[in-house]
């Protein structure tokens, strides 16, 4: 059996990642691919568990490295119970974050490194990286603009515009890194053009 493909959308916070990746699978599923939506940090019942932690407001105390250290956590529990046993079934998963993330915002965000949380990383996935990544692509501060409006807010939501250029920044640097896997795609477009391009891109790997 053709084992599926790994796909992952990122972007900085109010990119729209969540409403794309959901949209493209929903029409993908539609059209009659096997395709599956998840998230980090989460997608399963304990990195479920630690994705609360991570994101809870109240957790202020948490250290720079403990942060990188759940993320890494969690993203294990969700490739080896979640991501993998559906690659091996043929179906392609198409995940809202991956490793990308941490490099960009516990990276350069919280000023780790890239290469520190790399190696974090690279134990926590065996070196299981995307086969294709999509960035979508909004200036930091348009981004935070469009989370202003939420009811609710996560503790890296409440982190300063600085904190949030760094972020766009290292992703700026990833993007660098991994040219040929990452491909950007202007996300300052409403969302259903968003979505049209990322699964006009993704149909062109299923049929590829």
């Amino acid at each position: 059996m053709k084992k599926g493909l790994f796909i992952t959308l990122e972007g900085p916070d109010g990119s729209g990642k969540t409403t794309v990746s959901t949209k493209v699978v929903e029409s993908l599923s539609k059209k009659g691919y096997q395709v599956m939506y998840t998230r980090e940090p989460g997608g399963s019942e304990i990195a479920e568990k630690i994705r609360s932690i991570i994101l809870d407001p109240a957790n202020t105390a948490m250290d720079a490295r403990t942060e990188a250290l759940l993320y890494a956590a969690s993203r294990r529990q969700h490739l080896v119970e979640i991501v993998l046993p559906a690659l091996e079934k043929g179906i392609t998963v198409i995940s809202d974050r991956f490793v990308d993330s941490s490099l960009a915002y516990q990276g350069c965000g919280r000023q780790i490194g890239i290469q520190e949380v790399y190696d974090i990383n690279l134990f926590a996935t065996g070196g299981r990286m995307p086969d294709r990544t999509y960035f979508l692509n909004v200036p930091a501060e348009t981004g935070l603009a469009r989370i202003a409006s939420r009811t609710y807010l996560d503790r890296l939501d409440q982190e300063s515009q600085a904190f949030h250029q760094r972020v766009y920044e290292g992703y700026q640097k990833v993007i660098a890194m991994y040219s040929e896997r990452i491909e950007v795609v202007d996300a300052t477009r409403d969302a259903d053009t968003v979505a049209h391009d990322v699964e006009a891109r993704i149909l062109g790997l299923l049929n590829g």
